[in-house]
Order: C-alpha cells, then sequence, then structure tokens
C-alpha cells in the first residue's frame, strides 16, 4: 500500500542545521518559531478555537534523513553515541518512515493579511521543516500518570555555559538566553572526548556561534569564543 502525504505548513526556526538543535522538544524554552501553513490549509477557520491550546502536537518529516537508509539498530546519543538498540525503542531520525512527534508551547496565532501563522516556543525543530498535522496537546490523556522510559527517565544535566568578555552578550538578552539553554544541552557528539583544541561551530537563530570546551574541577564547561552574524 502507498501512501500520499502532502505537507500542510513548514517550520520557521532558529535552528539552521540539525548540529546543536535540542534532541527533544521544551529543553530551550528560548527557542521560537513560526508554523506557517500553505494553501489550501492557510485558512483561519482551519485553526479556529486552538487559539484555547497551551501547547500542541506537531507531526513532521526529518527532511534531511530522507535519501538515508535506516538501520534496525542505533547508537542513541543518551547511551553515549556507543550502545546500540532497535530502532523502535528510539527517537532517532533515520526511521523506516521519516516521521517525527513534537509537543511545543502554542503563544499566539496570526491571521493577518491572508496568512496563517502559529508562533511557538520550546521546538526542536530545523528552519524548513514540513509539517504534516497540527493536534491540540490533551492534558488528561497525553501525559500518562506512571509511565515510565528506562534509557532516559530524566532530562541530561545542564553544563555550564561562559561567554568570553569581548563578546558583550550582556546587550542581547535574548541571544543570551537562546545560546545558554542550547550550549548548555552538550550538543557535542556523545562519543568525542572533551578537547579544549577542538572548535565547535553551529548557526544559530541569525548568528555563527563558535564554542570550545573546558574542563574544569568536577566535569567540564562551554566556552562560547566567537559570535559572528550569519
Amino acid at each position: 500500500m502507498k501512501i500520499d502525504i502532502n505537507p500542510i505548513a513548514y517550520v520557521r526556526s532558529c535552528y539552521k542545521e540539525k548540529f546543536a538543535t535540542p534532541r527533544q522538544p521544551g529543553l530551550v524554552p528560548a527557542a521560537q518559531g513560526e508554523i506557517e501553513l500553505i494553501a489550501p490549509y492557510n485558512d483561519p477557520l482551519a485553526v479556529e478555537g486552538l487559539h484555547e491550546c497551551s501547547h500542541i502536537w506537531l507531526q513532521f518529516v526529518f527532511h534531511q534523513c530522507l535519501n538515508q537508509d535506516w538501520k534496525a539498530k542505533v547508537r542513541p546519543p543518551r547511551l553515549g553515541g556507543n550502545k546500540k538498540m532497535g530502532v523502535f525503542a528510539t527517537r532517532a531520525t533515520h526511521r523506516p518512515n521519516a516521521l517525527g512527534l513534537s509537543v511545543v508551547k502554542l503563544d499566539k496565532i496570526d491571521t493577518n493579511h491572508g496568512a496563517v501563522i502559529l508562533h511557538v516556543s520550546g521546538l526542536d525543530l530545523i528552519d524548513g521543516t514540513p509539517i504534516l498535522d497540527i493536534k491540540p496537546y490533551i492534558p488528561y490523556s497525553d501525559c500518562i500518570e506512571g509511565a515510565h522510559y528506562p534509557f532516559a527517565q530524566q532530562a541530561p544535566s545542564a553544563i555550564e555555559v561562559m561567554f568570553d568578555d569581548a563578546l558583550n552578550i550582556e546587550k542581547e538578552p535574548k541571544l543570551h538566553d537562546l545560546l545558554v539553554q542550547v550550549l548548555s544541552q552538550d550538543p557535542k557528539p556523545a562519543f568525542h572526548k572533551i578537547d579544549s583544541q577542538r572548535i565547535y561551530g553551529a548557526h544559530l537563530a541569525d548568528f555563527n556561534v563558535q564554542w570550545v570546551y573546558e574542563t574544569t574541577q568536577n566535569s567540564y564547561r562551554i566556552r562560547v569564543i566567537q559570535i559572528d552574524p550569519a
């Protein structure tokens, strides 16, 4: 059986590439984006009543993985990037069908000028992600008391993020909060060892950001060394 599914919307996101994008939604509340519906789905009647919802489910396509083969076993980052698990026991992006599911906070809906745009936050989707469906988050059924997943029972511990003084990041509080929340999730590949000489970089919001890792007495931290307009 062949099933044809077409996007109903596309994401405009502060994440411009896969690297440094959070692995789960809600980890970066400062991450704001827009879901812009396309014709013929950009009818204000289609979102009537949705503004009453605090959160929504987004069904989407891992569009950068469409041409990549899936494997029965993958290496989840939460297991250090070395141990393999069955793909259906993970949320890996490389799947038989490159479909994803994410819950985001709905901040407002804009239906002006003939467009229908959902303003959201806490998203974990990169810019240009195709959206297949939008559904309301319903607390009594979607939040299941006693549910568990033994391999990731809690959010990963945040690591310290600091900035070189010359960056004057205090003058940009929104950018400061976004970078701290994103980088504190430790975006480097799980199998990378700490190397103070290795420079990492990512395109976040409208900036190219570079950082290094530094060892501390008990662990390690990130130091942002450069922020340039993209």
